[in-house]
């Protein structure tokens, strides 16, 4: 497609609003379940489970759901995704109990899965090498603008009623109209019916968006837990902090393009690593709220940086016949490495505290981002 619209770009930019941070939009409800949920036992870890059991269904099917999107029609596929999104995602206003509410956050998996799968099949689809490279970066912006409504809506409606951040998901059901008209099916993505051939390379990558992932997803599933528990902040205080980090993420993936000139993917790694490193070891010695807003923004730098670039690495070396499927594993190790954070993280955190927790995280990242680059070097990789 030589020609992308305006409105067309306006509706790629939509969908991933929608899909990374979607899950996040109740992150400053969900320390209010233990006092919600007395009776619960493991309720704090369930609590967490709740921000990403979203990502276990993506993880799983998102493979599945990108070869079924790519011999089927994209456009169809977004429509779908936008309903399940709103309707599935709006059920905590109405449901009791925490394993009902498990449960609705397992089908809205389903409807962000479709939604990852779609948008980074139409940008590969629609836009080519320095032009994607921009473009991604803008799409990044707009994944943090999502991050900033959901974060800091929910944060303020958690302050009136643990439910009501639950209704932001609507807004799928208004986005409907706009991206299905403005949408086209791009051709290219049927031209090969056989199945993807992961080379190494991709498997490499794919690891690397589990990884960041498992990394960056502390700042959701375990700050507001710092904030509110342990140093008696409000939500939206709390929204406030974790929305200025998503705005730093936006300016992380809009300097891509810049990194890209002059790096190689695996040196703009190395460098997001590091940033992430600062970040957290910033967190880890934390003695007063307002410092969060000078550690939170690095966070989110790092990780928009990070995150752009892998989606970015990932079109680069699948084949355009291929992206579809390739999309689908991508969004599978990005949403597993969401599952698996809070899960692998826990016993630590429960062994040495939740704020040395951070600071051994940063150092960990730190040291590794050295390895990293001294391997790089001597063996002459990426």
């Amino acid at each position: 497609m030589k020609y992308v619209s305006k409105k067309t770009k306006i509706a790629l930019l939509m969908l991933p609003m929608l899909g990374v941070m979607s899950n996040t939009a109740i992150i400053t409800s969900i320390p209010q379940f233990k006092d919600i949920f007395l009776d619960v036992e493991n309720i704090d870890l369930l609590a967490k489970l709740m921000i990403t059991f979203p990502s276990l269904v993506i993880a799983i099917s998102s493979p599945f759901f990108g070869h079924i999107v790519h011999k089927t029609s994209v456009i169809k596929s977004a429509a779908l995704a936008l309903i399940l999104f709103a309707i599935v995602g709006s059920a905590g206003l109405f449901l009791d109990g925490i394993y009902l509410l498990l449960g609705s956050r397992l089908l809205l998996g389903v409807g962000i899965a479709l939604i990852m799968i779609v948008s980074t099949t139409l940008v590969g689809a629609y836009f080519k090498h320095e032009k994607r490279y921009k473009f991604m970066g803008l799409q990044s912006v707009f994944i943090s603008i999502g991050g900033i409504l959901f974060i800091s809506g929910g944060g303020i409606l958690s302050d009136i009623d643990w439910r009501y951040p639950f209704g932001l998901y609507i807004v799928g059901l208004f986005m409907l109209p706009f991206v299905i008209k403005n949408i086209e099916e791009p051709k290219n993505i049927k031209e090969s019916a056989h199945e993807i051939d992961i080379p190494g390379n991709l498997l490499f990558v794919y690891f690397l968006g589990f990884i960041l992932m498992v990394i960056f997803y502390t700042l959701p599933t375990q700050i507001p837990f710092l904030i509110m528990n342990q140093l008696n902040a409000s939500g939206t205080f709390t929204g406030l902090i974790i929305s200025e980090a998503m705005l730093f993420n936006a300016s992380g993936g809009l300097s891509f393009a810049i990194f890209k000139k002059y790096f190689s993917y695996g040196n703009i790694n190395i460098i997001g690593f590091f940033i992430l490193s600062l970040g957290f070891i910033a967190i880890g010695n934390i003695s007063n709220l307002s410092l969060f807003f000078f550690a939170a923004p690095i966070v989110g730098f790092g990780g928009g940086l990070l995150m752009t670039a892998t989606t970015s690495w990932v079109l680069d070396l699948a084949r355009q016949s291929e992206r579809t499927q390739a999309s689908g594993y991508l969004t599978s190790a990005i949403f597993s490495g969401q599952f698996v954070s809070p899960i692998l993280f826990q016993p630590i955190i429960e062994l040495i505290g939740l704020q040395h927790f951070f600071l051994a995280l940063g150092i960990c990242l730190a040291v590794s981002a050295l390895i990293a680059k001294i391997i790089k070097r001597s063996f002459n990789i990426l």
